[in-house]
């Protein structure tokens, strides 16, 4: 009677755990509603309505974080969702939440560089170019050319890093460059699940093709 209980134990216990790791999420599968929200308050809500979305979400996001550590996708999502709201907000009051994106996104490159095919180092490059340098921020557009290179590097093809780098070189002038990579972008595989957020990156492209095409008369 001992043995069977015994045994009757070990397998109910190796049932559960086998149970659990079946119903145990991917990083795919836990970054997907905040993939799915952020495109829709950037493509679908007004300017003015966004921060206090991003906000909500951002707080979603850390709640994942915090229930998944070492898990450098969901961290690379809250940097996005942070340096978003700041984009959002604006301003000086913006400087803590990009300060605050710059650590998880740091925090994602010591786990996993290549986490969704380089991202992180898309979301820093970009950071490092639009905020401020010292003394007011962290600011660097050395090391944000640096950032973007290691991005491509990962994800040559990709829609996110080609886009932003073109915009980083079109804004320094630099509009042959920028035309390369801001058309290879336009030509970069569809990401399933992905549409609604490829359909306004697209259309971000457009828009600025047309302004370099303007700007370079």
């Amino acid at each position: 009677m001992k043995i069977s209980h015994v045994v009757r134990t070990l397998l109910l216990g190796f049932i559960l755990v086998t149970g659990g790791l079946a119903q145990a999420s991917t990083p795919d599968e836990l970054i997907r509603p905040i993939q799915d929200r952020w495109a829709e308050i950037k493509y679908r809500l007004p300017e003015k309505e966004q921060a206090e979305h991003y906000r909500t979400l951002a707080i979603q996001a850390r709640k994942l974080v915090e229930s998944h550590p070492g898990t450098a996708e969901l961290l690379v999502w809250e940097g996005i969702v942070l340096s978003s709201e700041a984009g959002a907000k604006g301003g000086l009051g913006a400087l803590s939440l990009v300060k605050e994106a710059k650590e998880r996104l740091d925090d994602a490159l010591k786990l996993n560089e290549k986490a969704l095919n380089g991202s992180a180092y898309t979301s820093l490059a970009t950071l490092y170019a639009k905020v401020p340098g010292w003394p007011v921020g962290f600011g660097d557009k050395a090391r944000a050319e640096e950032y973007f290179k290691k991005s491509l590097a990962i994800n040559p093809e990709g829609i996110d890093p080609n886009f932003f780098y073109g915009e980083y070189l079109a804004e320094r002038d630099r509009f042959k460059e920028a035309r390369v990579h801001l058309d290879t972008a336009l030509k970069a595989p569809p990401r399933p699940g992905r549409e609604l957020a490829d359909s306004g990156r697209r259309q971000e492209i457009q828009t600025l093709l047309k302004k370099i095409e303007k700007d370079s008369k």
